[in-house]
């Protein structure tokens, strides 16, 4: 036999199932933003979808471009003499075997001897100690030329960090003074001391410069890969909202167009501009990125409500809550000479407000007919 415990938990139960499901439908109507298509371009939203990918742990470095050591040549004449003619100047790039300058011996002769100084490796010249005419003593270097096609970045790791990063570690660089996207490439090996000031050890990368565009001394910015996971589900940084206890981002309408679903999220790690999302998404998932900030203070967007876009969108009614209307006495026509707008436009209670009084009721009337039964069994129980 069932106690007036029992009726009463199965009663609270029963209304604790109608007051979510009511609280749910609530929450759609008040985290959809819904625009036109000027507000889309005016607030210039860019999407991106989501799906599963490597999710790196990286380190962040900075550092400098420097010439690869041994790149470097110098040009110098064998006999004393006069620069008769001289071909390249600082910043000339020239190819093996070209003619640099001509050196007259000072040896008698009619003409005197001229021997020819060649570049002996393609390169730029990035040092000229020689004009015309000047008097050329043996020894003397008349032009350095560097092979720039490779250059050595080295970045300054900090210490603590190191322990995870070997040779062949992978990364990616950037360089602010040129732009462009990253150039990957492996530690090479370390530096031969660490830097005690900065307490960082030096990691040298090689990235190729067929371009020429590295300089030496160029600041360098690393993302040092040290782990990878596979199969992580991540959003773009830029893409987040809110405060750090309550992350929110904002999801592209499966349904509705130029519609967005503001999504609380759960987020792990952060690394290389993309946040690991534990909880809220799913693979497929189109999130707002570039614009995702304006959506919190767009307020009633278009004008236009969650009823007004489903309807529109689908062909057929829905409730205020944007919920589908039955094929009951909801989603019947209205009586004739009944005032259908009657009751949008008037001040009728909201359906969670109806929902939840009739749950009340219910439960009273549980109570006391349980009360009423528990009563009635007390009579008719027999004494011993």
């Amino acid at each position: 036999m069932k106690t007036i415990k029992n009726y009463a938990l199965e009663s609270l139960i029963l209304l604790g199932l109608m007051i979510p499901s009511t609280a749910m439908a609530q929450n759609r109507q008040k985290d959809t933003v819904i625009l036109d298509e000027n507000g889309v371009k005016n607030l210039r939203l860019e999407t991106v979808m989501i799906e599963e990918r490597d999710f790196e742990k990286t380190v962040f470095a900075i550092g400098r471009v420097e010439e690869v050591p041994g790149n470097q040549h110098s040009i110098s004449s064998r006999i004393p003499g006069r620069a008769t003619e001289v071909n390249a100047f600082v910043g000339d790039r020239v190819k093996k075997g070209q003619v640099l300058a001509k050196v007259e011996s000072r040896q008698p002769g009619d003409p005197p001897p001229t021997i020819e100084l060649k570049a002996i490796h393609d390169g730029l010249v990035i040092e000229s100690h020689v004009l015309q005419g000047q008097p050329v003593e043996p020894g003397t270097e008349l032009f350095d030329i560097s092979d720039r096609n490779e250059m050595w970045v080295v970045a300054q790791i900090p210490e603590q960090l190191a322990s995870g990063i070997g040779p062949g570690t992978k990364a990616r660089i950037t360089f602010p003074a040129i732009g462009g996207e990253p150039i990957e490439a492996n530690l090479l090996r370390f530096g031969v001391q660490a830097n005690r000031e900065a307490g960082a050890v030096e990691g040298v990368f090689k990235v190729p410069n067929k371009e020429g565009k590295l300089l030496p001394g160029m600041r360098a910015e690393f993302s040092i890969v040290v782990s990878s996971r596979p199969n992580v589900l991540a959003v773009p940084e830029e893409s987040i909202q809110g405060d750090p206890a309550a992350r929110v981002v904002y999801v592209k309408d499966f349904d509705l167009p130029n519609a967005f679903v503001k999504a609380t999220i759960v987020v792990g790690e952060k690394s290389g501009g993309w946040v690991e999302v534990k909880e809220g998404l799913f693979p497929g998932d189109e999130v707002v990125t570039r614009g995702s900030y304006s959506l919190g203070f767009v307020g009633g967007g278009s004008g236009m409500s969650l009823k007004e876009a489903l309807d529109a969108a689908h062909g057929h009614k829905h409730a205020e809550d944007g919920s589908k209307l039955g094929e009951g006495a909801e989603g019947a026509a209205p009586a004739e000479g009944h005032d259908e707008h009657a009751h949008e436009g008037g001040g009728g209670a909201p359906n969670w407000l109806i929902y939840y009084s009739i749950g009340i009721s219910i439960v009273v009337l549980l109570l006391g007919q349980m009360l009423w039964n528990s009563k009635r069994h007390s009579k008719v129980t027999p004494t011993s």
